[in-house]
């Protein structure tokens, strides 16, 4: 019955108001008991009998008639009258069969204006309230009466008590009602977010719009970033996957064709066949390095690529990296400079790290027109080293800036079969600075080259000495 969330915050506010209720109805039932007004109003009545019984001097004769004018006024003003003489011998008493009241005149502060009252006990332990004052300093008029309670039937029935009953009927009415809209504008916005959820489930990805309390606009907020996320990845897959089949739809449709000229003798002389077999090897070698690179890839992504971190000295990798595409730089009329001082100590792989600054001064060659150059230069700031590959080739446009570091992303589509790029390049470096704790950034304006930076982060003494403990 109280399955959903809306029912359940409204019995928890309906709980939570009758027990308020509940506390503050027994509150004034207790209050009523023990009515204070009630309590004051005898005391004034007994204040009252012993100025009476003081003013009329009724003992001032002291005859037989005293028994019965104490018996007459206990009953007019329903208390009990005793009186004492000076050494406490009991005179008279307007309830002799009464149970004795253990009160001790000789300690009773007794005050001729505002004779105080007290609280005693009988024999039996009724609670008492009583007074007293001298008469002729002779004797004393003790006064008391049983301390009054108002009976549970006629709190009940009371004018006061009656309304209040009432009151707190209509308010705990309207309680409920308030509790009901609470909840219904508390859940409202969960509902909506599940039923998104399940809209989820079978393929709408639909945003929420942020309603309700902050806590559920926080909650759709994220839930729409989640959403977009999931669209964005799903779309990635599928895009990869269709990559990935042209990439090696490619390769294979040219395998399959040299083969078959070879078995159905189409390639019947021994040049053909020498070209139909360099054919099928050139292919087969750009499968596999497209199955590496997306192996590489997978583990990077994962995390479990097996990176042999050492001492390494990067200025010197530079270098060599610099020395390695030269020739190239050289036959495509590119001026290829190097920049690079001397390098605090990093750890890290070299053979990665090779991968990725030869990967990225490659591709400004390719990019470069003739006539153009290619600067790789190194410094260290701010406790990083810092490696830049600029080149004055044509630049990126920002729509293409955004992406080039997503897989089979290629800027130029016509290098896409040339047997050599497949648009894994940029995504792999990327992952192997991400590994080495670094990261890598793209700068370009279309029409005036384009700058790539790798910021490394430089090795503390700790890392030196793990690294050659690993070696060892």
């Amino acid at each position: 019955m109280f399955a959903s969330l809306r029912s359940r915050l409204w019995l928890t506010y309906a709980l939570l108001i009758g027990v308020v209720l509940f506390v503050v109805g027994s509150a004034l039932v207790v209050y009523f008991l023990n009515n204070p007004l009630v309590e004051r109003q005898a005391a004034t009545r007994l204040r009252l009998v012993v100025n009476s019984l003081n003013n009329q001097r009724f003992l001032q004769g002291f005859d037989g008639d005293v028994e019965q004018v104490v018996t007459r006024i206990s009953e007019n003003f329903d208390v009990r009258i005793s009186v004492f003489r000076g050494d406490g011998l009991l005179v008279a008493d307007s309830q002799t069969d009464g149970e004795a009241l253990n009160i001790n005149l000789a300690e009773f502060p007794f005050n001729a204006d505002a004779p105080p009252v007290l609280r005693t006990r009988d024999s039996s332990g009724q609670l008492w309230l009583y007074t007293a004052a001298p008469v002729l300093d002779r004797f004393f008029v003790l006064v008391a009466t049983p301390r009054p309670r108002a009976s549970l039937a006629s709190i009940l029935t009371d004018d006061l008590f009656v309304p209040l009953i009432q009151a707190g009927a209509l308010a705990l009415l309207l309680s409920l009602v308030l509790a009901f809209l609470i909840s219904r504008w508390v859940a409202a916005p969960l509902q909506r977010m599940a039923e998104a959820v399940g809209n989820v489930a079978t393929g709408y990805y639909g945003p929420i719009e942020p309603q309700g309390p902050r806590e559920v606009r926080h909650l759709a907020n994220a839930f729409n970033d989640m959403t977009t996320r999931v669209q964005a990845s799903q779309q990635s897959q599928r895009d990869f996957v269709a990559n990935v089949s042209h990439e090696l739809k490619t390769p294979l449709t040219s395998i399959q064709g040299f083969a078959q000229a070879i078995l159905d003798g189409t390639a019947d002389s021994p040049e053909t066949q020498q070209q139909s077999a360099s054919v099928i090897h050139d292919e087969a070698g750009r499968m596999h390095r497209l199955v590496v690179d997306l192996l590489d890839l997978a583990r990077l992504d994962a995390g479990t690529a097996d990176l042999a971190r050492a001492p390494l000295d990067l200025a010197a990798l530079l270098d060599g990296v610099a020395r390695k595409l030269a020739p190239q730089s050289q036959q495509a009329s590119i001026d290829l400079q190097a920049d690079i001082p001397a390098l605090p100590s990093f750890i890290g792989d070299g053979d990665r790290l090779a991968q990725v600054f030869t990967n990225l001064v490659d591709n400004a060659i390719k990019y470069t027109p003739a006539g153009g150059q290619v600067l790789l230069r190194a410094k260290q700031q701010n406790g990083n080293v810092q490696v830049s590959i600029a080149d004055n080739g044509p630049g990126i446009s920002k729509e293409e800036l955004s992406r080039i570091f997503e897989r089979f992303y290629q800027i130029d589509k016509s290098r896409s079969g040339n047997g050599h790029s497949v648009g894994l390049g940029l995504a792999i470096a990327q992952q192997i600075v991400h590994a080495h704790g670094g990261h890598i950034t793209a700068h370009s304006e279309k029409g005036r080259g384009s700058v790539f930076v790798i910021t490394l982060p430089v090795a503390r003494p700790d890392d030196v000495t793990m690294a050659i403990r690993r070696v060892d």
